[in-house]
């Protein structure tokens, strides 16, 4: 499997173009040891893990990990990277196969192309290469923060299949449920860096809130994109979540301005409906409101770590980053 450079979208690249030398270098080094990882478990996962691999990403997660690490968490850092992502991927593979998802960033799925028992070793595989890259080197700090992480995202999946079709949902549910899903591993990617760089432990609490209000950002704004589309940006049919009976948030909303979403009956959606409530989410404002509130978060973020103990240009590139989460909305 040979390496190839991720499909990083304008925001991450700006922060990328900011950086001196050693970051862009760092995650080219990660995106090499991804695909190195994956490889040799026959040509069946293999080809599936580099599928999902080449599709390419964000790679948001070993991007906070290289930044809290700094430019001397050298192959620790590159570690924590690769297995922080392996996990991303890994559950984006699981969550295709629960939601008989057909498409990923705008590329037909593991399941959809090779059916859900390969997709399923497929996730599999990519969990176990996380944990073995770091065992294997002895990080067993690194593995209790990544073990705790996915424990948390398996928790955020047993709540979210809980409340399909609910539309009572609380925002206050919906957000814990978000802070497992989705903020815990961007906590954990923060400390994994902070580890790998043998950083102050005073700066743990701050990164950890920064981590989880960026996270909490980018799955609200992930939830006003799946409601404003449109397929060719997104890579997803508009009201995917809607058809798959998630509640998020701009639906949660919606149904405080309007009380009459409160009895849609999401079971019963098809692609047309779906469009249709998209239509009526959006016209009850809710949009903005959820929108304003992942701009605070971000806001929030950045301000708490104003005094930690990094440097300017690890500050800087940290809130480029957060300002990249709003970026992949405008």
């Amino acid at each position: 499997m040979s390496p190839r450079p991720s499909a990083v979208p304008p925001p991450v690249t700006a922060v990328l173009d900011a950086a001196t030398a050693w970051l862009p270098g760092m995650l080219g080094s990660v995106e090499r040891r991804l695909g190195e990882v994956a490889g040799g478990h026959g040509p069946a996962l293999d080809a599936a893990a580099d599928a999902t691999l080449s599709a390419g990403g964000k790679r948001l997660r070993p991007l906070l990990v290289l930044l809290c690490a700094g430019r001397d968490g050298g192959d620790s850092a590159v570690r924590a990277g690769t297995a922080v992502e392996l996990v991303h991927m890994a559950t984006l593979v699981h969550d295709d196969v629960l939601d008989d998802a057909p498409l990923r960033r705008g590329r037909p799925t593991v399941f959809a192309t090779s059916g859900r028992a390969r997709a399923t070793s497929t996730g599999d595989l990519l969990f176990s290469r996380a944990f073995a890259l770091l065992a294997d080197a002895g990080d067993s700090a690194q593995v209790s923060l990544l073990a705790e992480a996915s424990v948390a995202l398996a928790l955020g999946e047993l709540e979210q299949r809980r409340d399909a079709y609910d539309t009572g949902v609380s925002a206050e549910r919906y957000l814990e449920r978000c802070r497992l899903k989705t903020g815990r591993l961007f906590e954990c990617a923060c400390l994994m860096g902070l580890a790998a760089g043998g950083g102050d432990g005073a700066a743990a609490v701050d990164l950890r809130n920064f981590g989880s209000r960026i996270g909490l950002a980018f799955q609200l704004l992930d939830d006003v994109l799946d409601v404003t589309g449109p397929a060719e940006r997104t890579g997803k049919a508009r009201g995917t979540d809607l058809l798959d009976g998630t509640v998020t948030l701009p639906l949660i909303v919606a149904s405080d301005r309007d009380p009459g979403l409160r009895g849609v009956d999401l079971r019963g959606l098809d692609p047309a409906g779906a469009e249709q409530l998209c239509e009526r989410i959006a016209a009850s404002g809710a949009l903005e409101e959820v929108r304003s509130q992942a701009l605070a978060m971000v806001a929030e973020a950045k301000a708490g770590i104003a005094g930690s103990g990094f440097d300017a240009e690890q500050r800087d590139l940290l809130g480029l980053v957060a300002d990249g989460v709003v970026e992949r909305y405008s």
